[in-house]
């Protein structure tokens, strides 16, 4: 079944090893026939701060107009990000506050402690670089990155993160390594 997926790379910068991924998968996903829109995060335009938070929301710029049109459009999220300190990008966090709010993302029931879940039937693919050894981050630091993303803010909302792909460690790979991780990305993107 041919999936609607919408790429978003989290990294601020387009030719980093995360965007190198992007790619990667990009033409794994579109080669299997699957139809493939994305989002760079370093390019947008919008300020990341929720100066207000939910009690006066900021009016969206387009690219965030644009950002929510195409997640409503997918049915499948691929996130590529670095883990910094154990968790996402700034950049990255603030498009969540400014994207993903009341009445898109998730609505607040009146008089309750519980909320509806906006953009349920989605499913999400985590790819995260990492220069932190993947057994280090998870019994040590205990996966706080990937707590956040799979529980309290993708799970909050609905979308459920089936797959999270751990590249570690980045920092000391070498080429040949590398090129080893952008050839199983792509082979994800193929099998999404």
């Amino acid at each position: 079944m041919e999936k609607k997926i919408l790429v978003i790379l989290g990294h601020p910068d387009e030719e980093s090893f995360c965007g190198a991924l992007a790619k990667a998968y990009i033409e794994g996903a579109k080669d299997s026939g699957n139809e493939v829109h994305t989002i760079n995060l370093g390019e947008l335009k919008f300020d990341p701060v929720l100066w207000k938070g939910y009690s006066k929301i900021q009016e969206l710029e387009p690219d965030l107009v644009n950002a929510q049109e195409l997640m409503q459009w997918s049915n499948h999220l691929v996130f590529i990000y670095p883990n910094w300190w154990g968790t996402m990008p700034a950049l990255m966090k603030g498009f969540f506050d400014r994207a993903f709010l009341p009445g898109f993302a998730f609505k607040y029931r009146d008089n309750s402690s519980f909320w509806d879940k906006l953009l349920s039937g989605r499913t999400a693919h985590l790819i995260v670089t990492m220069d932190t050894p993947s057994w280090y981050y998870r019994w040590i630091y205990r996966r706080p990155g990937h707590n956040e993303m799979k529980r309290t803010i993708l799970g909050f909302c609905g979308i459920k993160v089936k797959t999270i792909t751990e590249i570690a460690i980045v920092r000391n790979s070498q080429s040949e390594v590398r090129g080893q991780w952008i050839r199983m990305v792509e082979r994800m993107g193929a099998n999404a």
